[in-house]
């Protein structure tokens, strides 16, 4: 008995549920709602389709104007404005299309009926949980990158945790991020998968060569000969080997800093390369200068002040209470 009642129970319940999506499925796609439905996302991938042609012009304008500007603060403005340019194409085409769809719903159900709202919206939620939730954990990714300016278009960064996706960052949505490879590749990342970037500063590493020699005269005929060697361009050696610092430490030895300044993952270019060549064309030279082999290590002027400051800080003692000795009275 109480399977059958169980069975007839199922059955009901089954039909119930049945009659429901019926009845969703007329009100939504009855008569010419359907088409209402396409012409209204055809148009609206038109004007999004326009809106993202006229905003890419906008963005190639800033980025011309950011390349041809001399001041740092001008040139990171202007890659500001052309993220944000190229990352409104997204939020414009989305709000277009739900545009599109609240026009077809306002049109088909002028009556607003509650079974259709209440039957639309649970197919939504549906839907969203089932398919779309990668997509809009792309989109929550991406979207705190933007607020909290991560990085920008133009931007040399390396992503955590990919070591050897290194690159120029070419576009940014709310969904993904595009990346130039040093290599010349393209590389696309879901925004949830970036879980953190380093950046560049000034879009170049730099690096220091320290050099203990003899005569300071003959090191700069040195570093020279090296320079010739090295091979220099935007995603080699940016900027060749120059004399940062020189201090006499007694009669015949003298300490000199060189430093340069190479594309991200292209350290080896210093540390290795710049290091063998000096040693190289030392030996080979009829008076060598170099008593010991040249160190490199990165470089970078506001990583070396901040580390100072913490060493200094942690150098500090705290300050002993000064103790008072009363005297004993007569």
């Amino acid at each position: 008995m109480l399977q059958f009642f169980a069975t007839t129970s199922a059955d009901q319940t089954l039909q119930q549920s049945t009659d429901v999506f019926r009845r969703i499925s007329n009100n939504i796609f009855g008569g010419n709602s359907f088409w209402i439905l396409v012409l209204s996302l055809v148009v609206s991938g038109l004007a999004g389709k326009f809106v993202s042609i006229v905003l890419r012009r906008m963005s190639r304008l800033f980025g011309r104007t950011a390349d041809a500007a001399n001041n740092l603060a001008t040139v990171n403005r202007f890659r500001r404005l052309e993220t944000w340019t190229i990352l409104s194409i997204a939020i414009a085409r989305l709000l277009l299309v739900v545009l599109g769809l609240y026009f077809w719903w306002s049109y088909t159900h002028p009556a607003n009926q509650p079974s259709a709202l209440v039957g639309a919206s649970a197919i939504l939620i549906v839907v969203i949980g089932g398919v779309v939730s990668p997509l809009l954990r792309d989109f929550a990714f991406g979207s705190s990158m933007m607020a909290e300016h991560w990085f920008g278009v133009g931007d040399l960064i390396t992503v955590v945790p990919f070591p050897d996706i290194q690159g120029v960052v070419e576009r940014i949505t709310l969904r993904s991020t595009r990346i130039r490879g040093l290599n010349g590749e393209v590389i696309w990342l879901a925004n949830q998968n970036i879980q953190g970037v380093r950046i560049a500063q000034k879009g170049v590493w730099t690096m220091a060569i320290e050099l203990f020699v003899t005569d300071p005269r003959a090191a700069e005929r040195l570093i020279e000969k090296t320079n010739d060697l090295l091979p220099v361009g935007p995603s080699l050696i940016a900027t060749r080997l120059g004399i940062m610092a020189s201090h006499r430490r007694s009669k015949d030895l003298w300490h000199i800093t060189v430093i340069a300044e190479i594309a991200p993952g292209r350290d080896w270019l210093v540390r290795d390369t710049a290091v063998d060549l000096l040693q190289e064309l030392d030996k080979k030279s009829s008076h060598p200068v170099l008593i010991t082999s040249p160190v490199a290590r990165y470089a970078d002027n506001d990583t070396e002040r901040q580390f100072a400051r913490a060493v200094s800080n942690a150098k500090k003692t705290r300050r002993k209470p000064r103790t008072i000795t009363i005297g004993k009275t007569r």
